[in-house]
């Protein structure tokens, strides 16, 4: 399949996904171990003191370590756990959430995320950072 057909496959998956349709993501990379989702930072995404709220940064960090992890398990998988640390408040006009697949086995990926607000210029900075455990999905895997 050409890179090109695997990006289209991806977006596929997400427009899948009734909340990711709701906050209006999508996939700009996919392929070779990583994954990258974007979305528009909007009003109704934010907190009240006009920050991403930290809820978006996990959807997107959650997505995108999932994502990445299927780039090299197959596209049946399951996020088993993640943690995020949050290195600053997002603003900006989108949410960038980068990952890349650290270690993966037959069935186990780990994957580590940056989440970057990305500003009119294009200028990235950095908001927070995830890393997470994604198992294949299918026969002894979970629910």
């Amino acid at each position: 399949m050409t890179d090109t057909a695997l990006l289209s496959m991806a977006r596929d998956v997400l427009r899948a996904q009734p909340f990711s349709r709701l906050v209006g993501a999508d996939v700009s990379a996919f392929g070779d171990g990583g994954a990258t989702l974007e979305l528009p930072i909007r009003e109704d995404l934010r907190q009240q003191n006009g920050y991403v709220h930290g809820g978006v940064l996990s959807y997107a960090a959650d997505n995108a370590i999932t994502f990445a992890a299927g780039t090299v398990l197959g596209p049946a998988v399951l996020t088993a756990g993640y943690s995020i640390d949050y290195v600053r408040p997002a603003v900006g006009v989108t949410l960038r959430a980068r990952a890349e697949v650290l270690h993966a086995g037959r069935r186990q990926a780990v994957v580590r995320c940056e989440l970057l607000a990305v500003d009119e210029e294009g200028t990235e900075t950095l908001c927070a950072l995830a890393q997470g455990t994604v198992r294949a999905a299918g026969q002894g895997s979970p629910a």
